[in-house]
């Protein structure tokens, strides 16, 4: 089975394959102070829980935005599962041509989840695939017609917007990012939630409409799918998101991992 890690601002997802079949997936909080033995202790009682042998643990992946981490997840792979790491870096064959100017500063994660997106769903329809992941930053990333990872769009994200707002306005309280019951606030709580959900909603409407012109307008049939942590707050309000894939990422680590044990 393979262990695929995703290491993010925000979250370290992890999943187990068995094949193609993501078996289980969890998601923790970054946290950067956490020494290997920590994780480790934390993976192990993950995998008892849900009656998975570490010992059936053959392979590792791992893409990381997060320098700190990835030296400790390293490690703690090396001493719980015994395994080395696959990390996947700029030099990595991923499969997918880079049209970024410097391709050193794609994150791994949005290549990873091009080519997961293409795969997936631009491939079989022969269509561009825009992706939108919402995480720290909202980002979107545009995957041609021929599977070329072309380059995108970072926007802050949902929750650092909610955030600033209120270190930033001493008489207005930290809200929970969510729909509200209507449009128009009646309360305090409400115009925020209001401007945050619909505000962003609007974003990401008109940079996805945008992107599918640029992209080669109606004609192409352009696939936006969403991913990230936020991703079911806000896709599901906008007509423009086809798919919602919360483990988009997972699912492209083990397409690159098997790509890169057959190559």
């Amino acid at each position: 089975m393979l262990l695929a890690i995703d290491v993010g601002n925000t979250n370290v997802v992890l999943g187990v394959f068995d094949g193609e079949e993501l078996v289980d997936s969890w998601r923790l909080a970054t946290l950067g102070e956490r020494t290997a033995d920590e994780l480790g202790i934390l993976v192990s009682s993950l995998f008892l829980d849900r009656n998975i042998d570490r010992s059936q643990i053959t392979g590792v992946i791992m893409a990381s935005v997060v320098p700190p981490l990835t030296g400790t997840i390293t490690t703690m792979v090396e001493q719980y599962l015994g395994l080395q790491v696959q990390l996947v870096e700029a030099t990595t064959d991923i499969g997918m041509s880079v049209r970024y100017d410097n391709p050193k500063e794609v994150g791994a994660d949005r290549l990873v989840n091009g080519v997961a997106a293409f795969e997936r769903h631009g491939r079989a329809k022969n269509a561009p695939v825009i992706v939108v992941d919402f995480g720290t930053a909202t980002t979107f990333d545009a995957i041609s017609i021929e599977g070329e990872y072309l380059g995108g769009v970072i926007c802050p994200g949902v929750q650092i917007s909610s955030d600033a707002l209120f270190q930033h306005a001493a008489r207005l309280p930290r809200v929970e990012v969510r729909k509200p019951p209507q449009l128009i606030g009646r309360t305090t709580v409400g115009s925020i939630q209001s401007g945050l959900f619909y505000g962003y909603v609007a974003l990401v409407e008109g940079i996805v409409q945008r992107l599918k012109s640029e992209l080669g307008g109606e004609q192409a049939q352009t696939i936006c799918i969403a991913t990230g942590g936020m991703a079911d707050v806000i896709a599901n309000e906008t007509d423009l998101i086809e798919h919602l894939e919360p483990n988009l990422v997972l699912h492209g680590l083990q397409m690159v991992w098997e790509r890169i044990r057959h190559d």
